[in-house]
């Protein structure tokens, strides 16, 4: 973790090797949803993300600054937003 101040993690989570989660970001569950968030290989946390409930995020995923991620994550996808979505090859300037 490179900005551990301020993180919550829920202890149910699961967080795989090599993951960054940025300051002030949030594991845990949702309403409704009692289950911790998974967290594959080489995941990016950014600052003040939210993951909540019993979601899964792909290896080598992204999560964006501010996102609040309410659904599975694909790996290799990035997700923005409030609730967060899945940002396209074609959004993000891929072109493979």
């Amino acid at each position: 973790m490179l900005h551990p101040n301020g993180i919550v993690v829920h202890p149910d989570t699961v967080i795989g090797p090599n993951c960054i989660l940025f300051q002030q970001v949030t594991l845990g569950t949702n309403r409704g949803d009692n289950g911790a968030p998974l967290l594959g290989g080489h995941v990016d946390v950014g600052p003040g993300a939210k993951i909540l409930g019993s979601v899964t995020i792909g290896d080598h995923a992204v999560i964006g600054a501010n996102a609040v991620v309410l659904s599975d994550v694909p790996a290799g996808a990035t997700a923005v937003g409030v609730p967060a979505r899945v940002l396209s090859k074609k959004a993000l300037g891929v072109s493979r």
